[in-house]
């Protein structure tokens, strides 16, 4: 035969005032007071916290509508939650419950009043619904603020927010730049596209440290996936050399173009992270010709303006390389990039700027003038690199040129003449060098 005990447990229903003996008062800085009865047995059972305001060892108990009183002082964001915990006292905590919780920030309400009245049932059941399903990153935040209070419980919750192991990363990211790398098929570019941006963000400082440090084997790996991108670019840039120009406009060639310069634009952000441009830059240097002959056939479309456009950022990124000695390339290969990529930005510049500023004809394109002043001061820093000689001929042609505005070698050409009048003093000093400052 059941327990009367037993008997009421079940019977009882939160508000009865028929049978209740207890009010819990809610009541919060704002003003709100609201009564709910209940009844002494179950807020015993549930909360270790109504077990101490019930027990004679708690002296202020208060007698409201002759009923002993529990008053509950909370916050005006935390009253429903408070509620909804009376409300739970009555129910059965089995696996259903968790369907009650609605969403994540529904259970960790819930969670913050169990974990203060200390009611270890519905603790663990919001614990588990809470390790259970996915979290946006407002709600993680909110967890990370509520889950002190757990103590060992908490590791559950906590499992996904852990540092992984160095290996376990460095594991990700050798697959990730892989597949990054693989030159997919265009239906699987928001795939490749988010893998290359999540690289990046592994390896980019900004307020926390980078995911992992850029050892010798993800620097090996990053070299072999760089020279297989660069052999299929250049298998795609020697068949188009062999299309006619009129066929080399058709979109179909022009898609996968396109999608390997993105690539090799994307791959020398993460080269330079990884402090090994050098297989990039010898190999963009090496087909300047090729490349450029791909680039010949006078178009404004759009596809091809963007196009020549990539061309012009990858050029930028592998001219800041040079320039600036990030890689160093002897002065022949210098003078190559010089020479056969200058004369094309100069005629490049004014027929972008004249498709930018044509909006009826096509789309805008999007250009950034940064990029033009990034490839100039790049232009200048390797050209003064160069010997005296080949600068002259380049500032000559540059001088004697109608698209003497862009670039502007003005820097170049101040610190040219400056060296050549104070050549012959300079080297004076030097013993045994005055057939070269004759020369000069």
């Amino acid at each position: 035969m059941e327990e009367p005990q037993n008997v009421f447990r079940t019977l009882s229903r939160i508000g009865d005032r028929s049978t209740s003996d207890v009010v819990v008062r809610l009541r919060t800085q704002e003003g709100r007071d609201d009564w709910v009865y209940c009844h002494s047995v179950i807020l015993i059972e549930k909360s270790k916290y109504f077990a101490d305001r019930l027990s004679e060892n708690w002296p202020t108990c208060q007698i409201l509508d002759s009923r002993n009183c529990v008053e509950v002082y909370c916050q005006e964001c935390d009253f429903d939650h408070h509620v909804a915990v009376l409300r739970l006292f009555y129910v059965s905590m089995d696996s259903s419950v968790t369907d009650m919780w609605n969403c994540v920030r529904n259970a960790l309400g819930v969670l913050r009043v169990a974990i203060e009245l200390q009611c270890p049932q519905i603790t663990a059941t919001c614990v588990d619904y809470v390790e259970a399903v996915p979290w946006e990153e407002a709600e993680e935040e909110e967890i990370l603020k509520t889950i002190p209070g757990l103590g060992s419980q908490a590791e559950s919750i906590l499992a996904r927010l852990q540092p992984v192991n160095p290996i376990a990363i460095v594991k990700v990211f050798l697959s990730a730049i892989r597949f990054a790398m693989s030159s997919p098929p265009p239906t699987m570019n928001d795939l490749k596209t988010s893998a290359q941006e999540q690289l990046e963000y592994m390896l980019t400082e900004d307020d926390d440290a980078p995911l992992l440090t850029a050892d010798n084997e993800i620097k090996v790996e990053a070299r072999e996936c760089m020279k297989r991108l660069l052999t299929r670019f250049n298998s795609l840039v020697e068949s188009l050399l062999c299309e006619s120009k009129e066929s080399v406009l058709n979109a179909d060639k022009l898609q996968p173009f396109q999608s390997y310069l993105a690539d090799l634009l994307w791959a020398s952000q993460i080269l330079a992270k990884l402090e090994i441009m050098r297989e990039l830059v010898s190999h963009w240097v090496e087909a300047s010709e090729q490349i450029l002959k791909v680039l010949q056939p006078v178009s404004l479309e759009a596809a091809m303006l963007e196009i020549k456009l990539k061309v012009i950022e990858v050029t930028a990124k592998v001219s800041e390389a040079i320039g600036y000695g990030t890689v160093i390339l002897p002065t022949a290969k210098r003078l190559h990039m010089v020479k056969f990529w200058l004369p094309h930005v100069r005629a490049l510049k004014p027929l972008m700027d004249s498709a930018t500023n044509d909006v009826e004809d096509g789309p805008v394109l999007k250009m950034d003038g940064e990029l033009w002043q990034s490839l100039e001061s790049a232009f200048v820093s390797i050209i003064l690199t160069l010997p005296s000689l080949d600068q002259a001929e380049i500032l000559s042609d540059w001088l004697g040129n109608k698209d003497i505005r862009y670039p502007d070698l003005t820097e170049a050409f101040e610190v040219w003449c400056y060296r050549s009048k104070v050549a012959n003093k300079r080297l004076a000093y030097l013993g045994g060098t005055h057939g070269m400052a004759r020369m000069l």
